[in-house]
């Protein structure tokens, strides 16, 4: 088994200047890694909304109801 060392010799390794540079023309040019448009477009706001919150917290309390009155109404 051939092992390649990740870091070449500058001076073995064709197509290099000889201080080690790639000389132009010789590899394609890069993309853009990133467009102008990266990351989130608005602030976003940490924690629960107002609306969800408000909505669980009035199932808690009608469940929370219903069994208070189903325990009073049928212990005996």
């Amino acid at each position: 088994m051939d092992t390649q060392e990740p870091d070449p010799e500058p001076r073995r390794t064709p197509g290099l200047d000889p201080g080690g540079l790639v000389p132009p023309g010789e590899t394609p040019p890069g993309e853009d890694s990133t467009g102008a448009e990266t990351g989130p477009r608005a602030d976003l706001t940490r924690g629960w909304a107002k609306g969800p919150a408000i909505i669980i917290g009035i199932v808690v309390l009608l469940c929370a109801a219903f069994f208070m009155a189903y325990a009073v109404l049928y212990a005996r």
